[in-house]
C-alpha cells in the first residue's frame, strides 16, 4: 500500500489507554484533540476493477501513528429520496411549497446532491445540505453528535423557501464563511440574450423544468440566477432554527461554482464555470459583509506556453456595487433585459468589430461585438459580470474552472481546472485547428498542447495596497496534472476501457478542499470518460505524493469534498457522491435503489492541535 500524508503523536491517546485500559487505537479515537505532533496515515485504496468494486462507495483505511482509527470509513447522512419528519431529502418543490411531480405523478427526488456544510449553532449541530437542479433545493439537517466515537447521525430536517429569491438555481459547489454561513451557488446562469421569456425558456431543454417552480403571476427573468447565496443558520435553545437567504448581487453574476472567502473575512475567489470563463475576486467594504464591495476579473499573462501553462496575474477593476443598487434592476420599476444593458452588432469573419463595439467571447456563446448603453456600466458588470469583464480587457478563456480552497501554510490557494483545452489553446480545439473560442477575444492563453484530464494550479497570494487586501493572487502554476492515456504514454494492464485518463492520476479535478494542519490537498473528480470510477485523492503538498483515498460507484461524481478540523473535538472530511449509474453506464443500474445518491463524510478523525 501507498502510505502517506501525516499529520504527528500519540502522547494524548497513550495516556489515555493506560489510566483506562483501552487500546490506543481506541484511545486515539476517543481523544479530544490529538497532540499538534500526531501522525495521520491513509493507506491508500486501489481503483476498482470488479464489478462489485465499480458498485461501492469505498475508502482508504486511515491510521494514527501506526494503529487503526476506529469506526472510521464512508458515513451516510441521507440518500436521495429517504424521508425523515415527513419529508423526503432531496425533493423538489414550487414557490408555494408545494411537491412538484413528474408525469408518473410521483415526487421529483433528484439525486444530484451537492455540498453538504457543517453549521455549529450554540450548542447545536446544523447542516444545509443543496442540490444541483432546476429548481434548486436547500434542506436544514440537525445532527446529533456522539460525544464518544464523534458519528454523526441526523435527528431533523427542514426544507428551506426560497420564494424570496425566485428559487434556486443549480446549486453547484458551496464554501463556509469564517463567520459560519453556509454560500452556495448559482452555476450556468442562462444566457440572457437568448432566454428573455417563459416561451423561450419552455424551448430549452436546459432551462424549462425552472419553469416547474412558477405560480401563478410568475413570470421570467433570466437575471434571478447565477448568483452567491448567503444562508445564515439561527437557533435558540431546543425551538426550531431560522434561516435567511440573500443573494449577493454585488458579487457579481456567472456561472459561480463557488466562491470561497480568505481568513481577512473581506476577500473572495469566485470560480466561474464552462467554456471561455474567467477568475473573479470580490473585494468586502466590511468584514463579514458580502452586500457591497468591488468585483474585479483576472488577466493572465503568459510566462510559460509549456504543459497546462504558468502566468503572471494582474486584476482588471470592475467597480464597486451594493445588493441594494443592483436588486431594484432584477425586479421592480428598473427592471432591465439584456437589451437595456447592450447594444450588439455583427462582426467580421476575421473577429472585427464596428468602430464603437469590443469584440468579446465568452461563456460558450462565441464571438459578440457589444457596447454598453450610457449609464449601465454598473449594471452590466453585476448582471453580465463575465461580458463586462472581457470588454474591460479581462481573460475569459478558462475552460471547466471549478473548486477553489487556500491553504495558509503555503500563503496560496489551489483551483481545480476540470480540462485544460479550448479557450486555453491557440486557436484550436482538441488540438485540432479551430476559431470557435478565440475569435474576437484577446487570446491571452495559448498554451502549446491541451490536456482533457485537467489540473490543479497554484496561485500564491499577496498584499495588494491599491487593491486593499492581503491575499491577491499574483501568478498561476501547474501542480498537480492529469495524464491523457497515448500509445506512448500507456494505460495500466487491466485499466484500457473505459479510462483516457491514466488510473493513478487525476481525471478531470473538480472540488477541492485542504486539510489543515496535514499538508495534504484533497482532490475530488467530477470525469466521464476520464475514470469510469470517479475518485478522491489526497496530495501531500511536502512530498508531492498521490494517494486515492475513495472511489465511487459507476457513473457518480464525487461532489464537494469539504475539510472540518474540529467540530466539539472531532474532524470530518466531507463527501457527496451525486448521481450514481446517472453520467455513464446507466446500464448497470439493476433498479434497486442503487442510483440514489449519498450524502455523507469520511470520518470521523480526532480534531488535531495546531502549532
Amino acid at each position: 500500500m501507498n502510505k502517506q500524508f501525516a499529520v504527528k503523536g500519540l502522547a494524548v491517546a497513550v495516556a489515555l489507554a493506560g489510566v483506562v485500559g483501552m487500546s490506543v487505537a481506541t484511545a486515539a479515537y476517543a481523544a479530544k484533540k490529538l497532540g499538534a505532533d500526531a501522525v495521520l496515515t491513509f493507506d491508500g485504496v486501489s481503483a476498482p476493477l470488479t464489478d462489485a468494486e465499480k458498485r461501492e462507495v469505498r475508502v482508504s483505511a486511515a491510521e494514527i501513528d501506526g494503529q487503526p482509527v476506529a469506526n472510521f470509513g464512508f458515513h451516510t447522512l441521507m440518500r436521495s429520496g429517504q424521508e425523515l419528519n415527513g419529508i423526503k431529502f432531496g425533493q423538489i418543490i414550487d414557490a408555494d411549497g408545494n411537491p412538484i411531480r413528474g408525469e408518473d405523478g410521483e415526487i421529483r427526488i433528484s439525486n444530484a446532491n451537492e455540498h453538504t456544510s457543517l453549521l455549529p449553532v450554540g450548542k447545536r449541530l446544523f447542516s444545509v445540505s443543496q442540490h444541483e437542479t432546476r429548481p434548486g433545493a436547500f434542506f436544514l439537517l440537525e445532527l446529533d453528535q456522539n460525544k464518544k466515537t464523534g458519528e454523526l447521525t441526523p435527528i431533523n430536517q427542514w426544507q428551506l423557501d426560497q420564494s424570496n429569491t425566485w428559487g434556486g438555481w443549480v446549486h453547484c459547489a458551496a464554501s463556509v464563511t469564517p463567520w459560519n454561513t453556509h454560500l452556495a451557488s448559482e452555476e450556468y446562469e442562462p444566457n440572457a440574450a437568448v432566454l428573455k421569456t417563459n416561451a423561450d425558456v419552455a424551448k430549452d431543454d436546459y432551462s424549462k423544468t425552472q419553469l416547474d417552480y412558477y405560480t401563478s403571476g410568475m413570470e421570467w427573468n433570466p437575471y434571478y440566477y447565477g448568483w452567491n447565496t448567503e444562508i445564515t443558520v439561527k437557533a435558540k435553545g431546543k425551538s426550531d432554527p431560522t434561516t435567511t437567504i440573500e443573494k449577493h448581487f454585488a458579487m457579481g453574476r456567472m456561472a459561480i461554482e463557488l466562491a470561497y472567502v480568505m481568513p481577512d473575512q473581506k476577500t473572495a475567489y469566485i470560480t466561474d464555470d464552462g467554456t471561455n470563463v474567467s477568475l473573479f475576486m470580490f473585494v468586502a467594504d466590511k468584514k463579514k459583509d458580502l452586500s457591497a464591495g468591488t468585483l474585479y476579473a483576472l488577466k493572465w499573462n503568459q510566462t510559460s506556453s509549456y504543459g497546462v501553462g504558468a502566468a503572471d496575474i494582474e486584476w482588471i477593476n470592475l467597480g464597486h456595487a451594493t445588493d441594494e443598487e443592483i436588486k431594484p434592476y432584477l425586479d421592480g420599476p428598473k427592471k432591465v433585459t439584456f437589451d437595456d444593458i447592450f447594444a450588439t452588432a455583427e462582426g467580421s469573419k476575421e473577429g472585427q468589430c464596428p468602430t464603437g463595439f469590443t469584440g468579446v467571447n465568452t461563456g460558450g456563446y462565441g464571438f459578440e461585438c457589444l457596447q454598453v448603453k450610457p449609464g449601465m456600466e454598473k449594471v452590466a458588470s453585476r448582471l453580465e459580470s463575465r461580458r463586462y469583464a472581457a470588454m474591460m480587457g479581462a481573460t475569459t478563456e478558462f475552460r471547466k474552472e471549478e473548486g477553489i480552497t487556500f491553504a495558509p501554510e503555503y500563503n496560496s490557494i489551489f483551483m481545480a481546472m476540470s480540462e485544460v483545452e479550448r479557450g486555453m489553446e491557440d486557436f484550436k480545439k482538441g488540438g485540432k485547428p479551430s476559431k470557435s473560442y478565440d475569435l474576437g477575444g484577446s487570446n491571452d492563453i495559448r498554451l502549446d498542447s491541451p490536456n482533457k484530464c485537467g489540473a490543479v494550479y497554484q496561485l500564491p497570494v499577496g498584499t495588494d495596497k491599491n487593491i486593499g487586501s492581503d491575499y491577491v493572487v499574483k501568478s498561476m502554476t501547474g501542480l498537480v496534472v492529469g495524464r491523457p492515456v497515448t500509445d506512448r504514454a500507456p494505460q495500466v494492464k487491466g485499466f484500457e476501457a473505459n479510462n483516457s485518463c491514466h488510473i493513478n492520476g487525476i481525471a478531470n479535478p473538480d472540488n477541492l478542499t485542504y486539510m489543515s494542519g496535514y499538508d495534504t490537498l484533497i482532490i475530488g473528480e467530477d470525469t466521464g470518460s476520464g475514470h469510469q470510477n470517479d475518485a478522491i485523492w489526497a496530495y501531500n503538498l511536502k512530498t508531492s505524493q498521490l494517494t486515492r483515498i475513495e472511489t465511487t460507484p459507476y457513473g457518480s461524481e464525487t461532489t464537494s469534498p469539504y475539510w472540518y478540523p474540529d467540530i466539539n473535538g472531532w474532524a470530518y472530511l466531507m463527501s457527496v457522491v451525486q448521481h450514481p449509474y446517472g453520467e455513464s453506464d446507466e446500464d448497470k443500474n439493476t433498479g434497486h435503489g442503487e442510483a440514489a445518491a449519498y450524502t455523507g463524510y469520511i470520518g470521523p478523525f480526532p480534531a488535531k492541535k495546531m502549532k
